[in-house]
């Protein structure tokens, strides 16, 4: 038993160089801040508000997740100012945004181009402070789709970070 535990313990630092590499020590410091000098802004990530998909067929879309999943389906809102109609289904520990095009502009209608079966696209994390957050990302050359917070689904503003710049998710922030 010995023997096989030595041998696969090899095999599997063979998989991962970095294991037999040491782990450099990380030594930490604090530096007060003289009076005359100002911190960056302070904001807070949150939990994840929403995950949205983007669906062809809405009333399909809705019936699925009230009759087949049994979930608590919202009503369709629809939202003139984003180019889409927007239903949200609550899954209790957080909620699933179902999206579908109000119009031929809609930026949903592009994507549903791509993705003819629909898909996701997009994930919302709460901020506490959306106009902090914005300028110390802009700070760190993340690229924010808008030129300032626009008001969303749930009547607080909202930004979208560029999905380049998010490990290709596109990332909507919306203040608490």
């Amino acid at each position: 038993m010995a023997r096989v535990l030595k041998a696969a313990t090899a095999s599997a630092v063979g998989l991962f160089p970095r294991l037999q590499t040491p782990v450099p020590t990380v030594r930490t410091f604090s530096m007060s801040l003289s009076s005359h000098q100002v911190a960056g802004p302070v904001w807070n990530l949150g939990r994840l508000n929403h995950v949205a998909v983007a669906v062809p067929d809405l009333e399909k879309a809705k019936a699925f997740y009230k009759n087949v999943l049994g979930a608590q389906v919202g009503e369709t809102v629809p939202l003139p100012e984003h180019g889409v109609s927007v239903v949200f289904v609550n899954l209790g520990n957080t909620k699933m945004e179902l999206l579908h095009p109000l119009g031929n502009d809609s930026p949903i209608a592009g994507f549903l181009q791509k993705n003819k079966a629909g898909g996701m696209h997009h994930i919302c994390i709460e901020v506490d402070n959306i106009n902090a957050a914005v300028m110390n990302l802009k700070e760190k050359k993340i690229r924010i789709l808008s030129e300032e917070a626009k008001i969303g689904a749930h009547g607080k503003p909202v930004i979208f970070l560029h999905p380049k710049d998010c490990g290709g998710v596109l990332v909507e922030l919306e203040q608490v």
